[in-house]
């Protein structure tokens, strides 16, 4: 869990345990990612640095410095040998886990980068920017694969066979060929997602947020959706499937 404290906090999914508190970062954290392994995480931080850490010891693995503004978002690779950065310096930037070392910094977007993403082989990076695109990039090249536009969005998740993109309002389809074009029709969704002040599903608002309700940060997986609070609360938001 990232928090405004500076902190990230490790929990025991069963039992609510707290099982670490990581320190070292000197400004609010905004976006944490797990490693497929569990055995690290990475933490993105308004001090302009991504830090990976050791979810056994809590030790500090590597400090990542080369962003000029607040990092938003990290994701990590299915592999694990890589993570990816969005940050308010409009920029995407790669690096090795093990290492540290910078491996690509892609640039294309005209404004702030908010939500980053890696496909399960690992081969592409999908950003997106208040700038209102979403952008494909080759991991291996740095290389701009594809751009879409007029898609505003927070979030980006790819799906587990890497066929498609789900974003705040709808999905983006990938083809299979070597162009990795994108066919961004809406469809129905049964994900539930946070949309200003409204809880959506399948397009459609579901529920309206009172202002206390109203979170700092989302995440949304089908019909389960989290908002999270300055505070250091969660609040797990089940709904019914379409």
């Amino acid at each position: 869990m990232a928090s405004d404290d500076k902190t990230v906090r490790l929990w025991d999914t069963g039992t609510g345990a707290a099982l670490q508190t990581l320190e070292s970062h000197t400004r609010d954290v905004w976006d944490v990612a797990l490693s497929p392994d569990g055995k690290t995480v990475a933490s993105a931080s308004l001090d302009e640095t991504v830090r990976l850490w050791d979810t056994g010891t809590g030790a500090v693995l590597q400090t990542l410095k080369g962003h000029t503004h607040y990092v938003r978002a990290v994701a990590i690779s299915p592999d694990g040998k890589t993570v990816a950065s969005a940050s308010f310096d409009g920029t995407v930037r790669l690096w090795n886990t093990e290492t540290g070392a910078a491996l690509q910094t892609v640039e294309g977007h005209t404004r702030d980068v908010w939500a980053v993403a890696i496909s399960p082989d690992g081969k592409t990076v999908a950003s997106a920017s208040p700038d209102e695109t979403v952008r494909l990039w080759d991991t291996g090249t740095g290389a701009i694969l594809r751009t879409v536009e007029n898609c505003f969005t927070q979030s980006l998740v790819f799906s587990r066979n890497g066929s498609y993109l789900e974003t705040s309002h709808r999905v983006l389809y990938i083809q299979s060929d070597s162009t990795k074009s994108f066919a961004p029709q809406l469809q129905p969704l049964s994900t539930v997602f946070l949309r200003g002040n409204w809880i959506t599903q399948g397009g459609a608002n579901l529920l309206w947020l009172p202002f206390e309700y109203r979170s700092s940060c989302s995440a949304s997986r089908v019909n389960l959706l989290l908002l999270g609070y300055p505070s250091g609360k969660v609040t797990f938001i089940e709904s019914s499937p379409l």
